[in-house]
């Protein structure tokens, strides 16, 4: 029932900040207890946590990003936002939002229907 997606620009340069919405249709996101997250995929390689936003409004950002990363919400839009600055190639993916679990962050990915369909996102001058 629930339905994720991400939206925002597909390229980005060097040394800008990458910044993407997710809009959440079908839920709220202050309800259900749920960690709001956004995951990414490098090509090539495997899927990474980013971070999430509760359902309270805590936020939590992956240790290897958090330096970088902002994450955000509008409830009133029933959305949540990924900044993440200082961009390099390296930082190219397809990047989801999806609905977490309490105890699966970081240990179990979501079942397919709690994903975005993913946005693919280019760094690159």
């Amino acid at each position: 029932q629930v339905q994720l997606q991400e939206s925002g620009p597909g390229l980005v340069k060097p040394s800008q900040t990458l910044s993407l919405t997710c809009t959440v249709s079908g839920g709220s996101i202050t309800s259900g207890y749920y960690y709001w997250s956004w995951i990414r995929q490098p090509p090539g390689k495997g899927l990474e946590w980013i971070g999430y936003i509760a359902y309270n409004g805590i936020t939590f950002a992956s240790p290897s990003l958090a330096s970088r990363t902002s994450i955000s919400r509008d409830t009133s839009k029933n959305q949540f936002a990924l900044q993440l600055s200082s961009v390099t190639p390296a930082d190219t993916a397809v990047y989801y939002c999806a609905r977490v679990k309490d105890g699966e962050y970081g240990s179990s990915w979501p079942k397919r229907e709690y994903w975005g369909q993913g946005t693919q996102v280019t760094v690159s001058s």
